[in-house]
């Protein structure tokens, strides 16, 4: 692995001085809320909030004057481009704050305590953006006539619309490059490598005839036909009717595994339930929405179904499992995680109710890339009958090796509702859930649970030897209440009393893991496995450190390759127009509020950071390594500007979460 060295010594490390032959010790130092640093303090490593930000407005200063000059060399004023900051209007501060919250930072004693998420965030869509947008029939190739005719509020002419299209924002487009044509054609904001001389979208032939013999990239999206459906209400869902009904007449089964009950003959021939319904009930047209539809000889597998006994089993033990995290969680950071590692994957938290109502947003959490070669679904959800028929629809709809169920998503907006950590307190809803979702599913079931609601009464060792009874897989518990959300530290110490409860089942623990070192104490406690979640924001390269050992001392310039490469995927997954751009520039910025914590290897003398310690104000060894440890959303714009160009104008970020997980 490139940079990366083992850090040997932890006592008395010396670093080399940048530029000079000197050398620095590393020497100890405190941060303001009593968690010991050890950063130096000569030649400028720990440094004081006043001082940091001035380094790098300076340095900034002396970048653009120096771009300037070389973009300029005659020396005449070019023109400032747009807004590339935060609007500073309605009272907001540089760093996104308002007035009124950034001036009580002076006197920490009045400062209200930052919870959960930024509720009243602005929030602008990324077409914002793209205000004269081309018509989506101009595009395709070949243009299409417009079915909206003049009521149309696109534009269709191509060069007026070219005219108020933004510069290019580099020479290489990554959909033409990975899929032999770019399927945005004009509005692509790479499009200068792909367009001819008479403005013709250009195809490479060899590559888009390997590509199209291929697998998709990109399983589990939704097909329209099975959208139309859902939005109708013409989906039959008879496997969770039969078991829901039967939950209802037997609630507390003796066995642990529920049999499947028989479905006659003649009722599968009237309502075929293993495909969608025929909207128009001519029973043709409708095309197969399940990624296992097959063609040729009838195999044992199309016609016998598995018993739940003869389910697939879930075997990861002593795997690394990346945890389903919401809105960072996406695919082309999970690709990243993979890369660095990770073994099992899972998608982001998906709400039952909106997938019932076939909401493409929803359904794009489900998707999968082909390097995930293990993957679930996370669903969330309050009532039984939802959840069960919403498991059967992602049973013969997409391609996944696991349903999880979210136990232990602590925001107001879920619990309220009685879903997420709600259900340990509604053991009756929970139970018919688990039951009814293994029932109708051919893959596994897993819960993510939470040590309880409340700080002081934990009720996990109670419920894991339930879920096995009620058919879980496995169980993934985080070492936290809801009440403590991430504010203290992971209690492993009951993790390993609930591993003892929970066995045979297989038990992950979650938690405060930043180090192989944390990871080796993890697995001494007898789970089966560890889950790792904020660890890997803030260092994706963890996977690697734990499997090979060691500590990665990794460079600014190699922490940028990893955010260019998440670009890379961001504008495959959503797009290389305005719209893409603006939605991977959107995610990534998300990316920079964890990353922004991470304190490189170099700079500690004790090892290893610690995920709760809050990092203290610190110059790096590089102007690059000091602007990544910048906690100011404009110091994160100006990073992705760096690899997504110039933000539009009236641009405005904060991030979605609040850091409230320091002691």
């Amino acid at each position: 692995m490139p940079g990366g060295g083992a850090v040997a010594g932890r006592k008395g490390r010396r670093l080399s001085c940048f530029g000079c032959s000197a050398t620095r010790t590393v020497m100890s130092g405190h941060s303001r809320d009593g968690a010991r640093w050890r950063l130096s303090h000569v030649l400028g490593y720990r440094t004081t909030k006043e001082q940091f930000h001035g380094f790098l407005e300076a340095k900034g200063q002396e970048k653009l004057h120096r771009e300037t000059e070389a973009a300029d060399p005659d020396g005449n004023v070019l023109a400032e481009p747009q807004a590339k900051r935060i609007r500073l209007e309605d009272g907001k501060t540089e760093d996104g704050w308002t007035e009124h919250t950034a001036e009580p930072r002076e006197q920490p004693q009045a400062q209200k305590r930052a919870r959960g998420q930024n509720k009243g965030r602005p929030h602008m869509k990324p077409m914002h953006y793209d205000k004269n947008r081309l018509c989506p029939s101009l595009i395709q190739e070949p243009a299409a006539h417009c079915f909206f005719g003049d009521r149309c509020r696109f534009l269709h002419d191509v060069d007026r619309y070219l005219e108020t299209k933004p510069a290019d924002l580099g020479p290489c487009c990554v959909l033409f490059e990975t899929n032999g044509r770019c399927p945005y054609g004009v509005t692509c904001r790479f499009a200068s490598a792909h367009l001819g001389p008479k403005g013709e979208n250009l195809v490479q032939e060899e590559l888009l005839a390997r590509q199209a013999g291929a697998a998709p990239s990109v399983r589990n999206s939704l097909d329209k036909a099975l959208q139309q459906q859902l939005r109708k209400r013409q989906v039959c869902f008879q496997k969770a009717e039969q078991a829901l009904r039967q939950l209802s007449q037997d609630p507390v089964p003796a066995a642990a595994a529920i049999p499947e009950v028989p479905v006659a003959a003649g009722a599968a021939e009237q309502n075929n339930c293993d495909t969608p319904l025929d909207p128009a009930g001519l029973g043709a047209g409708t095309p197969p929405s399940s990624p296992g539809w097959t063609c040729g000889p009838l195999t044992d597998e199309d016609v016998v179904r598995l018993r739940p006994c003869e389910k697939k089993r879930l075997d990861i033990s002593g795997k690394l499992y990346l945890a389903p995290l919401t809105t960072c969680g996406n695919l082309p950071f999970r690709r990243i995680c993979k890369r660095f590692g990770a073994d099992v994957t899972c998608g982001e938290m998906a709400v039952c109710t909106n997938l019932l109502q076939g909401q493409m947003s929803e359904w794009a959490l489900l998707k999968r890339h082909q390097c995930e070669d293990i993957f679930g679904v996370q669903l969330e959800g309050a009532f039984p009958d939802t959840m069960t028929k919403c498991a059967e629809l992602l049973n013969r709809t997409i391609d996944v090796d696991f349903v999880d169920i979210n136990v232990g998503c602590p925001i107001d907006l879920v619990y309220k509702k009685g879903g997420g950590c709600a259900l340990m307190n509604r053991t009756a809803k929970f139970q018919q859930i688990v039951r009814g979702m293994n029932q109708v599913l051919d893959v596994p079931l897993t819960v993510k649970i939470r040590t309880g609601v409340q700080e002081r009464v934990s009720l996990a060792h109670r419920l894991l030897p339930e879920l096995r009874g009620w058919g879980a897989a496995l169980v993934t518990l985080h070492g936290r209440s809801r009440e403590q959300r991430y504010t203290r530290l992971a209690d492993w110490q009951y993790i390993e009393q609930c591993a003892k409860a929970a066995s045979p089942m297989p038990l992950f623990g979650n938690g405060d893991i930043l180090s192989y070192e944390d990871a080796n104490r993890a697995m001494q406690t007898g789970v089966s496995g560890i889950m790792i979640g904020r660890g890997a924001l803030l260092k994706p390269w963890l996977f690697t450190e734990i499997k090979e050992q060691r500590h990665w001392d990794i460079s600014s310039s190699e922490r940028l390759d990893i955010l260019r490469d998440f670009t890379h995927h961001g504008l495959e997954h959503w797009g290389s127009d305005t719209q893409g751009v603006e939605k991977t520039r959107r995610f990534l910025l998300e990316w920079l509020s964890f990353l922004c914590r991470y304190v490189p290897v170099g700079l500690l003398e004790r090892l290893p950071q610690r995920i709760n310690e809050r990092p203290p104000y610190y110059l790096g060894r590089d102007y690059l390594e000091t602007l990544m440890a910048s906690q100011q959303a404009a110091d994160w714009i100006r990073i992705s500007e760096m690899l997504l160009g110039p933000v539009p104008p009236n641009f405005i970020f904060l991030p979605k979460h609040k850091a409230n997980a320091y002691k």
